[in-house]
């Protein structure tokens, strides 16, 4: 996540594995990767998973701010009844697997192997997703971020599965330079994905970041992203998924999120000649056969997931490769 000074910062010394690492994700915005981290663990431990990732834990406890956290339902005491670790830990494992999806089978569509993960955060799908042969993933965050997420990983020693680029960059910065001086090559169709960013953005660098995503994006180019519809987000104030979040683990996302009205961004990519679809997570609730489903004052009510094909030689790929059908 990038609302954050780009470098800087104290510091600080792991309880867990004593290794030195930045404050990237001890505080703020660099919280709710750790958050995301721990439910990406959970899911990995489910009998019914939809989404396996290894390393997630290790960041839980690797980071003070969350030693503490479960990495599996078993150690929540009332399970998938628990707003946080059951409800809202499932969303997040429902949206890796489609966004997963989503990647491999636009890499594949594209006849590309570029992909840029904007606001990259813990996510590990150099790692562990099979990529084809030749693909070059790079993954922009804040450096205290891509710091500690490298620290972690090489104390596992882990192997990427792609070509894997770290560009150490703000989002309110130049990043579009700096992934070119990465190695970025703009004449080639790019596989985009911005998850869990553009809540914590205001209005205007939305729309500035989907503008230059656009022009950095050959033909054959695809795109995910998330964002919040609510006209209201104090609406759902109330939500068990947010009271859940703060009361268990300090963690304010009404407070984090931007309030002012959202750019329509899904229209300015359809008048920028991209084909673009709106789901709501309930959807591929649906078409997995697991995930959650809608409820009274709920925070996922206003979330969509959307997906968006420049067009090119090759046809865009659909946001879903497969159903697994529920256990």
């Amino acid at each position: 996540m990038n609302t954050a000074p780009a470098d800087g910062g104290p510091v600080v010394t792991s309880t867990s594995t004593g290794a030195q690492h930045p404050s990237g994700v001890d505080g703020g915005v660099g919280t709710t990767a750790l958050l995301v981290a721990a439910a990406r663990a959970i899911e990995t431990h489910r009998p019914d998973s939809l989404a396996q990732d290894v390393f997630a834990e290790h960041f839980v406890r690797a980071a003070p701010a969350s030693a503490g956290w479960p990495t599996r339902l078993q150690q929540v005491r009332d399970g998938n009844a628990n707003p946080l670790w059951g409800r809202f830990a499932r969303y997040f494992g429902l949206r890796t697997r489609v966004l997963d999806d989503f990647l491999i089978r636009s890499v594949h569509a594209a006849g590309s192997r570029q992909v840029v993960l904007l606001g990259a955060g813990l996510d590990t799908r150099a790692f562990r997703l099979d990529w084809p042969a030749g693909t070059a993933v790079f993954e922009i965050d804040r450096t205290q971020v891509l710091a500690f997420k490298q620290q972690v990983l090489d104390g596992l020693a882990a192997t990427a599965k792609a070509a894997r680029t770290p560009v150490p960059v703000d989002l309110r910065a130049d990043w579009a330079a700096a992934l070119a001086d990465s190695g970025f090559d703009r004449s080639a169709p790019t596989v985009w994905l911005a998850e869990g960013l553009l809540f914590y953005l205001p209005a205007d660098a939305e729309a500035a970041l989907v503008a230059e995503v656009d022009r950095l994006s050959a033909p054959g180019s695809a795109l995910a992203y998330e964002v919040k519809l609510e006209p209201d987000l104090m609406a759902c104030r109330d939500s068990p998924l947010y009271t859940a979040t703060a009361q268990q683990i300090g963690i304010d996302l009404l407070d984090l999120f931007v309030k002012e009205p959202r750019p329509d961004s899904a229209g300015a990519l359809t008048g920028r000649d991209w084909s673009v679809s709106v789901h709501t997570p309930f959807e591929f609730t649906h078409r997995h056969g697991r995930g959650p489903l809608p409820e009274e004052n709920d925070a996922l009510a206003g979330n969509r997931w959307v997906f968006a094909h420049k067009p090119g030689p090759t046809a865009p790929p659909p946001p879903v490769t497969r159903t697994v059908p529920a256990p």
